[in-house]
């Protein structure tokens, strides 16, 4: 692996590692590297101290790109000004709220960037980590608890490290591909950290679906679970039509203007999204790589 690029993911470990509130082993323990290993590549010994395997992980755990992509700035769009103060709420208090909503908004974006800037905040993409074993171990190791021994001491461990944080938050993005006995234990978890911990579920449009249906057949353990997530499936873009349009459209001229270069024509490219940030991205990404091969 090219120096510059350990370089860059050093650079955002360092980021990474002031709002990680934890000892240096135990953030270590997160990046999936020993605390000697993280001490060596933070003191410049770089040369053969991790694989290019351990590399890659960190790099995408930090998402940091391997092909240096252009850096997508954050924007500070209607949907960033409705979860933000979500979050930190979430987090102040420990109370627990499930945002449902379309899919290509920007919502796991806000939220990652959430963690990124906030201490003892992880975000865990539950679409990776469907069944109950994958998404506590995954969640024990954002937070930097031992995560190779046995489920229930996973567990055990992760109960006490959370409740002698000051504040932690869990982020469950893409709630709706969690399987059943995973929905069972986030209500185990949170009666474990009751308002110890702050939880926020996100998911699409067929999440709300999956919990409405899941609460009017009175599947056991879906209307305990969500009178602790608060009882409503929060949504925050419009249901009419002209609105949904002008409001997509609104939130892809905001993030246009911040990642857009200055000859790039924004009306242009907000009509070429269609309400898309994901389209939008492609959209700058081809005319870059176009202006590049004229000049």
């Amino acid at each position: 692996m090219q120096v510059e690029l350990q370089n860059r993911i050093i650079e955002s470990i360092r980021e990474r590692r002031t709002n990680f509130s934890g000892s240096d082993a135990k953030f270590a323990l997160s990046l999936g590297i020993s605390s000697s290993q993280y001490s060596r590549i933070m003191k410049g010994d770089i040369d053969k101290v991790l694989s290019d395997a351990n590399w890659i992980s960190i790099a995408r755990k930090l998402e940091v790109s391997l092909n240096e992509l252009p850096k997508w700035n954050i924007a500070r769009t209607p949907l960033f000004d409705y979860m933000e103060p979500q979050l930190g709420l979430c987090q102040d208090t420990g109370i627990s709220l499930v945002l449902c909503d379309l899919s290509d908004i920007g919502k796991s974006f806000i939220a990652r960037h959430y963690c990124k800037t906030h201490k003892n905040a992880v975000y865990i993409d539950c679409s990776q980590k469907k069944s109950r074993y994958k998404l506590i171990k995954q969640i024990a190791k954002e937070f930097g608890v031992g995560h190779t021994g046995t489920y229930s001491d996973v567990y055990d461990d992760l109960v006490f490290y959370i409740k002698s944080l000051p504040n932690p938050l869990v982020i469950l993005d893409e709630a709706g591909d969690l399987e059943y006995n995973a929905f069972l234990e986030l209500k185990a978890l949170w009666n474990a950290t009751e308002y110890c911990c702050g939880w926020y579920m996100m998911g699409a449009e067929g999440f709300r679906d999956k919990i409405e249906k899941g609460i009017a057949s009175r599947k056991i353990g879906y209307p305990e679970l969500f009178t602790r997530y608060g009882t409503l499936c929060q949504k925050w873009m419009p249901e009419n039509s002209g609105e949904l349009k002008r409001e997509r459209d609104t939130l892809v001229a905001v993030i246009a203007k911040v990642n857009a270069d200055p000859d790039m024509d924004i009306q242009r490219l907000v009509a070429v999204a269609n309400g898309s940030p994901r389209r939008l991205y492609r959209e700058i990404i081809k005319l870059r790589m176009l202006k590049s091969k004229k000049q």
